[in-house]
């Protein structure tokens, strides 16, 4: 009995989800039908009875009576899980044109021609040896259109596949005016994806996405938090925001367009570096309570937003490709939902702490907890970021062209940062300072 346990935990199970599922697809209009073709590994498809051949711990599929069963295999893990829309209307439910089995070494669906080619040609050899566990399911699917000048969408729910499946889709338009076709990358189940989307789509998926990412990350939530516990006035926290707003707005937008460093170590520097920030306005919340100082808050508030805005970067890289051929529009309604979620904190967080000041505890006692709970926070992600940074080499860039080309670029931001910093606080400042007390 041990001997035929051993044996059999050797083929695995048919119910076993597999930890890493990677799939590609293609997309293409093609007259009054639109095209999709996918590739997905068999073994993704559990509790099928796929046919055996020998024994039934052997693992070899019987491509001779395998038609039937890769046909439900299609229907059941791939179609049902795949919305087409052609505009905002969803399309019918799919023919399965095509079914073919392929072995891992096959290369067919490096281009859609020859993925098309491969699925329409003659099968595999009925005598082939054939692992189920390691081919691959090829499907060609159709759904009728009315017109493939339309713009199309789809939204894909294959991340039921594996415990962490990768998707590799590429959309072909018929007239051929993207080239290559546009690329996408997603993992998991990313939501209705546009394939060619409007402008108007474009800036209300992304303000969508940007207010979301504000909320979701709790470096920039408890950074904003530190720096209004002492400063709760209208003027002071229009002035904080807008610190804070133009500079990481100014990296934002320059990460978009090539400006930061690609390099592994740069997410876990720029997550100490928010760490460290936290740090020090918590503790000067607690050193000078009762005497802070504003302007110096505003410097320092700009400077915080510049590191952050990189680290909003990086959450923007990710969802970039869904902007279609609006990259500069989804970048500044990125930032602009961005703003609109921080701005929902503060609003939200000022009357609490008012009241809570008023109510529960003295403003300088409550101020001092609370940047002490914030500090003693930061401080552990200070420490866990500092030592996954650490563990990076770091080695001297050499100093040839593209050194000097990427120091005259970081110079010209350095320059623009200083120059906007000067407008807002050196020149407009005074301006409305002067105003009031004329008034």
């Amino acid at each position: 009995m041990a001997l035929l346990v051993l044996a059999s935990s050797a083929i695995p199970a048919a119910h076993d989800i597999p930890n890493q599922v990677s799939i590609h697809a293609y997309i293409k209009p093609d007259g009054q039908r639109l095209r999709l073709v996918v590739r997905v590994p068999l073994v993704a498809m559990r509790d099928m009875d796929y046919p055996r051949r020998g024994s039934l711990n052997s693992g070899l599929l019987d491509l001779s009576k395998a038609e039937r069963t890769l046909q439900d295999a299609a229907t059941l893990w791939v179609a049902d899980d795949i919305e087409m829309y052609e505009e905002d209307t969803r399309l019918a439910y799919p023919v399965v044109a095509q079914v073919r089995a392929a072995l891992p070494a096959d290369r067919s669906f490096e281009s859609y021609d020859a993925a098309v080619a491969h699925l329409t040609g003659a099968p595999l050899p009925d005598d082939t040896e054939f692992l189920w566990t390691q081919g691959m399911l090829d499907i060609l699917f159709e759904y009728p259109i009315h017109s493939d000048q339309s713009r199309f969408s789809m939204r894909p729910k294959l991340g039921r596949l594996g415990i962490r499946t990768n998707t590799s889709l590429r959309f072909l338009p018929p007239d051929g005016a993207m080239g290559t076709g546009r690329a996408f990358d997603f993992a998991g189940d990313p939501g209705l994806v546009r394939l060619d989307p409007r402008w108007t789509q474009a800036v209300t998926q992304f303000v969508g996405r940007g207010f979301s990412h504000a909320l979701d990350g709790l470096d920039p939530l408890l950074f904003l938090f530190c720096l209004v516990i002492p400063f709760r006035r209208f003027h002071e926290v229009v002035a904080i925001a807008a610190s804070f707003a133009v500079g990481h707005s100014i990296t934002l937008i320059a990460s978009a367009y090539g400006y930061a460093p690609d390099q592994l170590w740069f997410p876990s520097l720029i997550g100490t570096l928010m760490a460290i920030s936290i740090v020090y306005v918590a503790l000067e919340n607690i050193v000078n309570i009762g005497a802070p100082h504003l302007e110096r808050r505003w410097l320092l508030t700009f400077g915080a937003g510049l590191i952050q805005g990189f680290g909003f970067s990086l959450g923007l890289r990710q969802v970039l490709q869904f902007a279609g051929s609006h990259a500069l529009t989804a970048v500044f309604s990125f930032n602009a939902g961005i703003e609109l979620g921080l701005l929902l904190v503060l609003i939200l967080v000022i009357p609490v702490l008012d009241a809570a000041f008023r109510l529960i505890v003295t403003e300088r006692l409550g101020a001092i907890i609370l940047s002490a709970l914030a500090a003693h926070t930061a401080w552990h992600w200070m420490i866990d970021r500092g030592d996954v940074l650490r563990q990076y080499r770091f080695e001297w860039p050499a100093l040839d062209l593209v050194f000097w080309i990427a120091a005259m670029r970081w110079a010209m931001l350095g320059v623009i940062a200083a120059g906007l910093y000067w407008l807002i606080f050196g020149v407009l400042r005074p301006r409305g300072k002067n105003l009031e007390l004329k008034t």
